[in-house]
């Protein structure tokens, strides 16, 4: 691996903004970052000088179901490739590769195709998001709340359905999105966690009372909040209620302004602050391609004008890019900080990994953005690698 200094206008840590920053990439980690002045150009290294821009983290999503016209239930080598290479040229340094409804086989094929990849992901020479596991969103959801999930397919929790998706995944098992209101869920939801798994409330018809027996059992993270989830009202709280209001639960956004209004979000990140929101992009195959018709899962889905729906008219995911959620998070009022956070750090504390990845600092993958005064990417490191 070659060795990099970069010099940027600041640069993002989670403490401060540097300013005239100085970072030094060896061996695909953060060897080291600081002020310019106070570093010596290693022997042999080249400096990369890029003093109009700022660095930030790698971004993180931990629910994203493809790009590039491929999606993560093909499970192959091929397909996984292009969805990281793909998001990689819009800052998504990282993923967690998302799961849709589909029969038992069909799931458990596409998740051992997922594993086997895994550790042969870094054989390439071109930047690409590392798949840092697998997020199962399905089949342990609401008929109520279902989304484009299908309706003949979902299933009541079950441990045994289960162990059979953890043993395909080897491992690899890092999000269960459940509704918790559903029979057999809080056995399940038990047994998740004491797999060290994120437990995640989603695609639920829930009372607020129902949610909180969730989250005292440890499911601790919200999919995509408000989307597919009973709706909030005054003496029903509900699922959102309950999200809104409990300090140990994280809550998904996807910022894309179709499928949560930014009156909507405001109240979110009001209620949840800065440290509790991940923004995710919900990407399907459609993103980073043209208006078409894909294919989500089994099910067929149709793009207009960048918005992803089924036959039904009913969302499908989304054609939302980090960048572009980061950008319009900050068009909010949010600080721009704040909003990094939430791509970034967030997410990488809900995994555990916070001292790997999300952050620039000593120690950590060198997954770092450069960013233009109009917050687009200019440059992509994933993992020291650069083209």
């Amino acid at each position: 691996m070659t060795t990099t200094l970069l010099h940027v206008g600041k640069a993002i840590t989670p403490n401060a903004e540097v300013h005239d920053a100085g970072i030094l990439i060896r061996d695909g980690e953060i060897e080291r970052i600081g002020r310019r002045d106070e570093f010596e150009l290693p022997a042999g290294a080249s400096e990369v000088r890029a003093e109009d821009s700022a660095a930030i983290p790698g971004f993180i999503d931990v629910h994203i179901h493809g790009a590039g016209g491929r999606d993560v239930m093909e499970g192959s080598s091929e397909a996984l490739g292009i969805i990281t290479q793909r998001v990689a040229q819009f800052g998504t340094t990282s993923i967690v590769a998302t799961t849709v409804t589909a029969s038992t086989d069909d799931t458990i094929r596409a998740v051992e195709g997922i594993a086997k990849y895994i550790p042969q992901q870094f054989d390439g020479n071109n930047p690409c998001a590392e798949i840092l596991g697998i997020h199962f969103e399905g089949p342990f959801l609401s008929k109520e709340r279902r989304g484009v999930h299908p309706t003949s397919l979902l299933q009541l929790p079950s441990a045994e359905v289960l162990q059979r998706f953890l043993q395909a995944a080897s491992g690899n098992a890092r999000i269960l999105t459940i509704a918790p209101e559903l029979v057999g869920a809080m056995p399940c939801i038990d047994a998740a966690r004491s797999l060290g798994m994120v437990v995640s409330i989603g695609h639920t018809d829930a009372t607020y009372e129902q949610a909180r027996a969730a989250i005292a059992h440890g499911a601790h993270h919200a999919t995509h909040a408000y989307n597919a989830m009973r709706p909030f009202s005054h003496r029903d709280p509900g699922v959102i209620g309950a999200v809104l209001t409990s300090e140990e639960v994280n809550a998904e956004l996807i910022a894309d302004g179709i499928h949560v209004d930014e009156i909507a979000m405001k109240v979110l990140l009001q209620a949840k602050g800065p440290e509790h929101v991940v923004l995710i992009s919900d990407g399907t195959p459609a993103t980073g391609m043209p208006d078409g018709k894909y294919k989500l899962g089994g099910i067929d889905v149709t793009v207009v004008n960048g918005v992803c729906r089924d036959a039904d008219g009913k969302l499908a995911g989304s054609t939302l890019t980090l960048d572009r959620a980061l950008r319009n998070i900050v068009g909010l009022g949010i600080p721009f900080a704040h909003a990094v956070r939430m791509l970034t750090l967030n997410p990488a504390k809900v995994l555990g990994i916070e001292f790997k990845k999300g952050a620039l600092r000593t120690g950590a993958d060198a997954d770092i953005l450069l960013l233009n005064e109009a917050l687009q990417v200019t440059r992509v490191w994933t993992r020291g690698l650069s083209n």
